[in-house]
């Protein structure tokens, strides 16, 4: 079956003062106090974007955004204020904090790569020896990055951060501490779904000196996920465990030899491996908000937006 997707945007909104073309999303800003997000349908992985776009990627990420930043809005204010179409998100312009809170309850992914490799700390977090993939930390693991638009994002130890000033210590427990909070919220949310939530990342910033949750939160993006139902078994057995993340597009990249290296080709991305991320996707929104995604209509998708969108700028401005 063949679907819209939309790969960037180009719009001229009343009061826009600024635009950026991010890794995903299509930034403007609105007035002097306002952003919005255009969440498109780009996907990235190894710091690249894939070639081609994956239909209602964006409407998922953006509207799963949305439900988990209302579900813990008690935990840390945040950015939003509406939803004006499934693919946009509007609200406050934040200071951001230049890194990005990534915090792990298992090692897999990068922390395993890096542990696989020899590697017994990262991010000045000591790992202990003996541990294997998809295991369980004791308790979960702060590992910081530095937040770039493109490129590599670096690992960060907390000292590091202090250091060289990218945030003062003030702030940073207090990131720190919301971080641990929103982790165990996300994680106690994904469980009634039955999922764990393995890692994921959180990026804040400051609004009239307040600090805000920013960005999007608990999305396939963002986060990893496992099933939970299966999880001890696979694990006794050493076997692959069926997670619901971006890791398998990276899983299926490595296995074409392209992981973002100098040299490296992207494979083809074809009609089948589209309909099978955007398959993925749905499948997690389905999983994580317990709801059925519902399909909105993508006929003359970026009218559509471009409407939708101008009715809130009238309301604000």
């Amino acid at each position: 079956m063949k679907y819209e997707a939309f790969n960037e945007t180009n719009f001229k909104f009343k009061g826009q003062s600024a635009f950026m073309k991010g890794k995903v999303r299509d930034v403007y800003e609105i007035g002097e106090n306002h952003i919005l997000f255009v969440v498109s349908d780009r996907i990235s992985a190894f710091d690249h974007v894939l070639p081609r776009p994956i239909p209602y990627k964006g409407e998922i990420l953006n509207l799963i955004a949305a439900k988990a930043l209302k579900m813990t809005e008690d935990i840390v204010p945040n950015w939003l204020e509406e939803v004006p179409d499934p693919a946009v998100s509007f609200g406050k312009k934040c200071k951001p904090f230049p890194v990005e809170m990534v915090i792990r309850g298992y090692l897999v992914g990068h922390a395993w790569r890096e542990y696989n490799s020899g590697k017994r700390s990262i991010c000045g977090i000591p790992m202990p020896e003996g541990m294997v993939e998809n295991q369980k930390f004791e308790k979960p693991i702060l590992t910081p990055t530095s937040k770039a638009e493109t490129g590599h994002d670096e690992d960060l130890s907390r000292q590091q951060i202090l250091d060289s000033g990218l945030v003062s210590e003030k702030h940073y427990n207090q990131l720190e501490e919301i971080t641990y909070r929103l982790f165990e919220r996300g994680s106690e949310t994904a469980a009634k779904q039955g999922l764990i939530l393995v890692d994921t990342k959180y990026e804040f910033g400051l609004y009239e000196d307040e600090v805000y949750l920013i960005d999007e939160v608990h999305t396939p993006d963002s986060s990893r996920y496992f099933y939970s139902q299966g999880y001890a078994e696979n694990f006794a057995k050493g076997l692959k465990q069926k997670q619901l993340s971006k890791e398998f597009i990276r899983e299926w990249l490595m296995e074409h030899d392209f992981q973002g290296r100098e040299g490296d080709v992207m494979p083809d991305i074809n009609d089948e491996v589209v309909e099978m991320v955007m398959n993925r996707y749905i499948e997690l929104y389905d999983k994580v908000t317990g709801e059925k995604f519902v399909f909105s209509n993508r006929n003359d998708l970026l009218n559509r937006i471009e409407s939708n969108v101008n009715r809130v700028i009238e309301k604000k401005l």
